[in-house]
């Protein structure tokens, strides 16, 4: 049987709709459908619903759906996203430029980026910068990198220390500056991150925990001079 014209654009009308379905189900099969297909006519609805889709799993799905299309056709979408003032569409477009790695997008990761208000989008920059970081600018964004030491919850802090992790030894000064800042959570956070550095099999629980010990030790000393 032949495929013609028009039975591409009903399959292509059936996926787009179905990324628009009620069911998580039908809104996966369809992103699936849709990267087994790439179609540049389906990028910027990809993109659209990566800012809307409450369910990751289907998120995850859309990302691969547009990592599957050309990158100069997809970079464009993707850096306006990362501009938007909804948080999720900057968030998942700063994770599919991560999935994509072209260091064209280098430019778009910004010190307000790295700094946002927003945890997520926070997470999703630190690990987009340390995929997209040129050659000799790593201990650069380590600097900037460290001055989000001590920030928020575990998830957030565990995310922080891999990124920094990631880019190796050019995080060593950054560290060593911090492990000495006024604010207690902040000395932990280096510390542990620094016994990462060194043995990044020991566990994030156990090397906080542990530069926790190290910091109060160092508090109650002071203390007692």
């Amino acid at each position: 049987m032949t495929i013609t014209g028009q039975d591409k654009d009903t399959d292509a009308v059936r996926a787009l709709q179905g990324l628009e379905d009620g069911r998580p189900s039908v809104r996966l099969r369809a992103a699936l459908a849709v990267g087994t297909t790439p179609d540049p006519r389906f990028i910027d609805k990809l993109v659209e619903r990566c800012a809307i889709e409450p369910e990751f799993y289907v998120r995850d799905m859309l990302t691969w759906a547009l990592t599957r299309h050309p990158a100069p056709l997809t970079l464009p979408e993707l850096l306006r996203e990362v501009r938007s003032e909804r948080a999720q569409a900057r968030s998942q477009a700063l994770h599919t430029l991560s999935k994509i790695g072209s260091r064209q997008a280098w430019p778009a990761i910004t010190r307000a980026l790295l700094s946002d208000a927003d945890d997520g989008v926070a997470r999703s920059a630190w690990r987009a910068a340390v995929v997209l970081v040129p050659e000799g600018e790593e201990s650069g964004l380590a600097a900037m990198l460290a001055t989000q030491l001590g920030r928020g919850g575990k998830e957030t802090r565990l995310s922080l220390s891999r990124a920094l992790v990631a880019l190796g030894e050019a995080i060593v000064p950054a560290l060593c500056a911090a492990t000495t800042a006024p604010d207690p959570h902040v000395r932990a956070h280096a510390l542990a991150t620094q016994r990462l550095l060194r043995d990044p099999d020991i566990g994030f629980d156990f090397a906080i925990e542990e530069a926790k010990r190290i910091v109060a030790l160092g508090v109650a000393g002071q203390e007692g001079r």
